[in-house]
């Protein structure tokens, strides 16, 4: 989905790409109050953001050194469950329990690099990469295609004593304009100020860029995730 323009005036009108586009931040209100049983169990669970085995190993890793310091989990240690789960270990002392979540929210992990991704904004066009994205050597050949319609009132008027009636009608004019088409030859990218460096040299406006990137993706070329927003 892309996003686009639009105007017109005594009937004329251009139109690029869609006019409108939308988005729910976060999809439903909650109104009834959810209880919280975090404290009451043996032990809780802690979610990562995103999915990945190295992640959730270095923050098992980092948890258990804690607990061996401060012997928060009475000889137990954290356990990974899955790609994204870390079961922890709770104090049995009830009054030690807040004080070892507290201890568990301030603690500082490396993770590794975030995944290469791309995101793009549909209503005004904005591109926004990260710097895990690669770009492998590629051609590309990108032509913009327009079509205007143009239409101009016009009045027919019989002569005098005639008898004829006064009829208005419309000239319509319709101009289709194709732009580009010239193939590129885009290097090998592995750093971000290298791709912008070689997605610049394509001289594309934002919404050509988006179809561009979309292509590169297809064709096995743009290692990276596109994300439309």
């Amino acid at each position: 989905v892309v996003g686009g323009a639009g105007a017109s005036a005594g009937g004329s009108k251009v139109q690029i790409n869609h006019l409108s586009a939308g988005r729910i931040p976060n999809g439903a209100s909650v109104e009834r109050v959810v209880p919280n049983q975090t404290l009451q169990g043996e032990s809780i669970r802690v979610e990562l953001n995103r999915t990945d085995f190295s992640d959730v190993q270095r923050v098992t890793e980092a948890i258990n050194r804690r607990i061996r310091m401060t012997a928060g989990g009475d000889g137990r240690l954290a356990v990974p469950m899955d790609a994204r789960v870390v079961e922890v270990p709770l104090p049995r002392d009830p009054a030690r329990r807040v004080g070892f979540l507290a201890e568990l929210e301030s603690m500082d992990v490396a993770l590794s690099d975030a995944p290469a991704k791309v995101i793009v904004n549909a209503r005004t066009g904005s591109v926004v990469m990260n710097q895990s994205v690669v770009l492998a050597p590629s051609a590309v050949a990108h032509g913009n295609l327009s079509v205007t319609v143009s239409s101009t009132p016009v009045v027919s008027q019989p002569g005098a004593f005639s008898g004829g009636q006064t009829v208005a009608g419309q000239v319509s004019d319709i101009t289709v304009r194709q732009e580009g088409g010239a193939v590129m030859m885009l290097p090998k990218a592995a750093q971000l100020k290298d791709l912008v460096r070689a997605l610049n040299t394509l001289g594309a406006t934002p919404q050509d860029l988006i179809a561009i990137l979309q292509a590169l993706q297809a064709a096995g070329s743009l290692k990276a995730e596109i994300e439309i927003i």
